[in-house]
């Protein structure tokens, strides 16, 4: 699937031996990327659809069906061009998570069944192994590197594993039933949700800023929250709330990790589930009905961390969980009977940074290989040989150049 209109490429002009840049426009018009976005139902089967992941590129995918009776895990390898079933056993899932390569996956049974299994892949779900003892968990987040992960135990609390699921400890959390979670890519800063009242649908959102050492209650209202995401450095959070007979649906941010919280101008809808780029800046979210619970909506996009909403080209359907690329650009919705759908917007932003006497070009990882060319003349153009690697940290490619004492141009080229 194409990123760029015709060979629309991203390119920069660097003064490298001042190590000043100045950056220039492609040499075409830049598509809006969410007039330009199209869904697309994939082949995947017809199923209730309850929990789905991407890798950092959104060429790995993983899928999980729900209800009561037990399910295949799905995965796909072609950004969900093509589904298979794999070796992990038929069983009533709770949820699954994915490393930023997506090789590294955790799926839990669902909760109520106390099983205290997870099942672990580290081959992006060729093979799985049980892993037995360990808490009765749910929802799942973990770190780029797949290693840090975070876990909510229902009234058992929130857990955490520093050994990509091998061994879990408790954290120190006020008694409730914790709902959903979300992990920064370094697997420091934590977010959980915690139901506070059953009575009135009441959830609180705490946040951890050491690997779940101590946790924080957080000025977030009391709304019945169903989904929340952070962005790659853990500043940036979002939250989603659907509509009860008490608490109206919502969409709030925080730019300070959890400090203060905004409202912002998204619909009152019966929002389920909130995706973000690492990044933090393109948000989309998901809800299987308006606030009347009558009409099926579209899903929602923000390219603004959330200060404006827009309607997507999706249709409108029983949309459960959504999930993004780290770049923001692949994005993978399921629905609860009507299959799994995707989309892809353009390329990404290559970044110039002076870094102790040299020059950082950074891109996020982006949802299509791309190769980082160099010229002096803007005529012929040659790979840059020293190869990006990836900072998991904030999850974007990093290439690191001496200053040569000459002007040049690069730039990012589809292969």
């Amino acid at each position: 699937m194409p990123v760029f209109v015709g060979n629309r490429q991203t390119r920069m002009k660097t003064k490298i031996a001042m190590l000043l840049a100045a950056a220039s426009c492609g040499w075409f018009t830049a598509v809006n990327s969410t007039s330009a976005q199209t869904w697309t139902q994939t082949s995947a089967p017809t199923e209730d659809w309850i929990s789905i992941a991407s890798s950092a590129d959104g060429v790995k995918l993983v899928a999980m069906a729900g209800g009561k009776s037990p399910s295949p895990i799905y995965t796909s390898k072609d950004s969900g061009f093509s589904w298979t079933t794999n070796s992990a056993p038929n069983a009533v899932w709770g949820a699954i998570a994915s490393s930023a390569d997506g090789n590294t996956l955790v799926a839990s049974v669902a909760y109520y069944l106390r099983t205290n299994v997870i099942y672990v892949s580290t081959n992006a779900g060729t093979s799985w192994t049980s892993n037995t003892n360990v808490p009765s968990l749910e929802f799942l987040a973990c770190s780029a590197d797949g290693r840090k992960w975070i876990a909510s135990a229902g009234d058992g609390g929130i857990y955490t594993s520093t050994n990509s699921g091998t061994t879990w400890i408790s954290n120190n959390v006020p008694k409730g039933f914790w709902f959903s979670v979300a992990s920064s890519a370094d697997g420091t800063k934590l977010v959980a949700v915690e139901t506070t009242n059953l009575a009135t649908y009441t959830r609180q959102i705490y946040v951890s800023r050491d690997s779940g050492g101590t946790w924080i209650l957080t000025s977030a209202p009391g709304l019945y929250w169903s989904s929340i995401a952070s962005s790659a450095d853990g500043t940036k959070l979002v939250a989603t709330a659907t509509v009860t007979a008490y608490t109206s649906g919502a969409i709030y941010t925080s730019l300070d990790s959890g400090t203060n919280w905004m409202l912002t101008s998204a619909p009152n809808n019966m929002w389920y589930s909130v995706a973000s780029s690492a990044d933090g800046n393109k948000l989309v979210a998901a809800a299987p009905f308006d606030h009347s619970a009558l009409v099926r909506v579209p899903l929602y996009i923000s390219t603004n961390a959330g200060n404006s909403w827009v309607l997507t080209s999706s249709p409108g359907r029983s949309w459960q969980v959504v999930a993004s690329s780290a770049d923001g650009n692949k994005l993978v919705a399921i629905t609860a009977l009507d299959g799994i759908w995707t989309s892809q917007t353009p390329a990404p932003q290559m970044n110039l940074t002076p870094t102790n006497g040299k020059l950082t070009l950074s891109w996020v990882v982006p949802s299509t290989n791309f190769v980082l060319q160099q010229s002096s003349d803007l005529g012929s153009w040659m790979d840059v040989t020293n190869p990006p690697v990836l900072n998991l940290t904030n999850l974007q490619n990093e290439v690191i150049l001496s200053p040569t004492g000459s002007s040049g141009f690069y730039r990012l080229k589809t292969p």
